[in-house]
């Protein structure tokens, strides 16, 4: 079928039509296409506009592409678009009755319905696999509920933490990300079927019936916006990105931590590489590719805003250059959640490095500053004051916070208030005692086991209510 034989004279190049085609992303949304025309059809038989006979003929044509494939189709330049090379294959199974197949719909509307059918699908598998991901990493922090570690800020030691506990910053992050793939889901889900071109149609359609049939939760009901809004697009690839942020500061971590200097992790040899020249090495490809494929899905949604920015209303041809980006970022997303779920589980964390680190450079001095504000009642920053200066003091004379006595801290109090402090020696010790600390931290969100346990189980019941 020629479209371009009723208004247009002459026959596009070569060129224009492979420029212009969409069919090496169309393949897609194929089963999508089906659907639709299933869809639609049906309403116009059950409203009564087109026949019974000539709908279960082109319903007979559509289930057995359904049944053939995609290679059944006749796909190159030739056809516009997935949609006239659908549409000609059941002219060609059942004649000119085919045609009725359209009435009442534009390709505007069809594509825009089949483009949220597909990603409806996309965004529940990734949903799935990011519970799955969670619930791996929960599984993973329950064997390391006291597993010390040091806690970093700019990247210098800081306070002591558990892996347990680090791994739950994990989760939180993600499971708003989840949040945010749900959210978004419900922006796709509404059906633009009916809107035709732009202005719906004379015929009596059914619109209602078309969206319950597809299983839409509602309709998108203006029809200028049905066929020309992709911010449930944009939507999606903003969350995804988010996302991919999450996954890439996990593998960031990974990288870091696996270094000789930190020695935190041994990541497993399956997702790492040696050197061509260096027989020594164990390099952490599949973290950096994935932190770097992070920018491909940032681009991807840069595209899209940038091809939307200054499109007016209704459908422009434009519209079609945001679907390839969309998939994309789609598809890399889901690859980047699935391979970093399975590194990271079986990523080793070294328990002796973990309290080694904890217990060498004072991250327990926070603590140390508490006790002299709860003993002593001195303002934290006078305590403040006292504790850096102390830490100071050791780290220049080569003293390990294990040796920290109260006198070694009196001599900087007596400097810097006139006053020693004479604080009780097991309080001190326990102070800079990093798994005492982070027994003590048993407030809400803190590492303390039993605040971390509850996390987890909270956790558990959150992914249990949406796996139902």
């Amino acid at each position: 079928m020629n479209l371009r034989s009723g208004r247009l004279k002459g026959k596009m190049t070569s060129d224009a039509l492979k420029f212009t085609s969409s069919l090496d992303f169309d393949r897609r949304i194929f089963k999508a296409d089906i659907c639709c025309n299933q869809a639609h059809t049906t309403m116009l038989k059950e409203q009564g506009i087109i026949s019974s006979d000539d709908a279960y003929k082109i319903l007979g044509a559509l289930n057995q592409l359904n049944d053939e494939g995609i290679d059944a189709l006749q796909l190159d330049n030739s056809v516009e678009d997935i949609h006239m090379a659908l549409e000609n294959y059941v002219t060609y199974k059942i004649g000119e009755v085919a045609g009725f197949m359209h009435t009442g719909k534009s390709r505007n509307d069809q594509v825009a319905t089949d483009l949220r059918l597909v990603l409806k699908e996309e965004l529940e598998c990734i949903q799935s696999d990011l519970l799955k991901f969670i619930s791996s990493i929960l599984d993973m922090a329950e064997e390391h509920i006291n597993s010390i570690m040091v806690g970093y800020t700019h990247l210098q030691h800081a306070q002591p933490t558990t892996f347990a506990h680090h791994l739950l910053s994990y989760v939180y992050a993600l499971k708003r990300d989840y949040e945010r793939l749900k959210d978004a889901y419900k922006r796709v889900d509404m059906c633009p079927l009916g809107s035709a071109a732009l202005t719906t149609t004379s015929f009596p359609i059914n619109r209602e019936r078309v969206c319950e049939i597809l299983g839409f939760s509602r309709l998108l009901e203006n029809s200028i916006d049905g066929v020309s809004s992709r911010d449930f697009i944009s939507e999606t690839v903003s969350t995804l990105s988010i996302l991919c942020t999450s996954l890439s500061k996990i593998c960031e971590e990974l990288i870091i931590w696996s270094t000789y200097e930190f020695g935190l992790v041994e990541i497993a040899g399956e997702y790492s590489s040696t050197s061509s020249i260096m027989p020594q090495k164990k390099n952490p490809d599949v973290a950096e590719i994935a932190r770097a494929k992070t920018a491909g899905v940032y681009g991807d949604m840069v595209a899209i805003l940038t091809i939307l920015k200054s499109l007016p209303q209704s459908y422009n041809r434009d519209l079609q250059e945001v679907t390839p980006h969309l998939w994309c970022a789609v598809d890399n997303s889901h690859d980047l959640l699935n391979i970093i779920a399975d590194m990271l589980s079986s990523t080793e964390f070294k328990k002796e490095r973990g309290i080694q680190l904890a217990e060498a450079n004072f991250s327990t001095a926070t603590e140390l500053a508490d006790l002299i504000v709860k003993e002593k009642k001195l303002p934290f920053r006078t305590a403040h004051q006292i504790v850096g200066r102390t830490v100071s003091k050791a780290i220049d004379e080569g003293i390990k916070p294990s040796k920290i006595t109260s006198e070694y801290i009196d001599a900087v109090a007596h400097e810097l208030t006139g006053k020693n402090l004479k604080l009780n020696k097991e309080l001190i010790q326990n102070a800079l005692n990093p798994e005492k600390v982070v027994h003590s931290r048993t407030i809400i969100g803190g590492p303390a086991p039993e605040v971390v346990k509850e996390s987890i189980s909270q956790m558990r019941e959150f992914i249990n209510g949406e796996s139902r």
